[in-house]
């Protein structure tokens, strides 16, 4: 008898136990986050989730939304598609998250958003600039511009802003992201009245670019546009400037991070990007300074574009009253009003409208740093 009625408390215990782990914590309000933490841009992982948490911060110290706090459950993707999937089925079947901010890259990112548009998972990428990025359905919105538009303006930027009018082009064929600034800036550039004296290319892992440097160099462009990720762009400058080619270098947004990973060879650098962190405006101050205070560092686009993401979801809660996805999903289409990276609506794609800058790679007290040089529309 005692052996039946220890097995009988065992049971309840045991059920007793997983109906209240399945039970949801309905106090917060939970945010999924996917990023690459580690691997080869680990740099705008780390970036992007500082300033979500940042944001996050300071709306929960203000007393959260719509009374509740916010939560951020975290994954790194390690900049692996197949991860990608992974951590967004973790985060959706475990975690039993409702949004996502993820993944960084848009290899990556393209990798989970017919999950998200099928499980009806309101889905936010920070920095995915790829165009096809949204075309999975509604719940698939983006922060950053993307590449047609990154590309359209390193090409204007380099012909009116440069003056230049001879081109050469080296990218990653393998890159979706490289290729689409690449045939846009080329478009660009061309309308704007240049003309392309090189395109070459190479397959991402690559390390050795001196067979397609010594091609460019004997079509004498006067602007080479490189783009592709920091890491890479890091090589292929010092190799350029090796093989004595000082002509301005043009970028887009991959090259956040460049400067705390190469030297001198980027000087002569611009690039596209989301925000300018030497800015005046009152919204972006607040956000440099915070930033600093907590991470003592200047943030780079991808901590901005972060940062956005939480305050654009925010906002929609609270225009809601709600966290339900569908309900929010329908108030952020409806976002119309000043983030860091600038005054933001989104077109019927869900992709937001807002201008780019142009930024310049100088060195002020010995320190590489990128400063604002001019705003660029299409």
């Amino acid at each position: 008898m005692k052996k039946v009625i220890k097995t009988l408390l065992i049971a309840l215990f045991t059920l007793i136990f997983f109906i209240g782990c399945s039970k949801e914590d309905t106090s917060v309000i939970k945010i999924g986050g996917i990023f690459p933490l580690s691997g080869d841009v680990a740099v705008y992982g780390v970036e992007a989730k500082n300033g979500i948490e940042l944001a996050i911060l300071e709306i929960n110290a203000k007393g959260g939304v719509n009374g509740k706090q916010l939560v951020l459950v975290s994954e790194d993707d390690e900049g692996s598609p197949e991860k990608t999937v992974n951590a967004f089925k973790k985060l959706t079947s475990k975690d039993k998250v409702k949004i996502v901010i993820g993944s960084l890259t848009s290899g990556c990112t393209a990798a989970i958003t017919t999950l998200a548009q099928n499980q009806k998972i309101l889905l936010i990428a920070p920095a995915a600039t790829m165009e096809s990025i949204t075309d999975a359905g509604n719940y698939v919105f983006r922060a950053c511009f993307i590449d047609p538009f990154q590309g359209t303006v390193g090409g204007k930027f380099a012909a009116e802003i440069l003056d230049s009018k001879r081109a050469a082009v080296l990218y990653d064929t393998d890159n979706d992201y490289s290729v689409g600034l690449y045939e846009n800036f080329k478009k660009s550039f061309v309308a704007n009245g240049g003309s392309m004296v090189a395109e070459e290319s190479y397959t991402t892992g690559d390390v050795d670019f001196n067979a397609q440097i010594t091609k460019i160099k004997s079509a004498n462009p006067d602007v080479v546009y490189l783009p592709d990720y920091y890491a890479t762009v890091s090589l292929i400058a010092k190799q350029l400037r090796a093989q004595d080619i000082h002509t301005p270098i043009v970028g887009a947004d991959g090259w956040g991070g460049l400067v705390d990973n190469a030297g001198d060879e980027v000087l002569n650098g611009f690039y596209s990007d989301h925000y300018a962190a030497d800015s005046t405006d009152d919204i972006v101050v607040s956000f440099v300074n915070a930033y600093k205070d907590r991470y003592k560092s200047t943030p780079v686009s991808f901590a901005a574009l972060g940062y956005d993401c939480v305050y654009i979801l925010k906002d929609a809660m609270e225009r809601a009253g709600s966290e339900e996805a569908s309900i929010v999903r329908n108030e952020v289409e409806k976002t119309n009003g000043a983030y860091v990276t600038g005054q933001l609506t989104f077109d019927a794609k869900r992709n937001p409208i807002k201008s780019a800058v142009m930024m310049e790679i100088v060195k002020q007290d010995s320190v590489l740093t990128p400063v604002y040089k001019a705003t660029v529309n299409p």
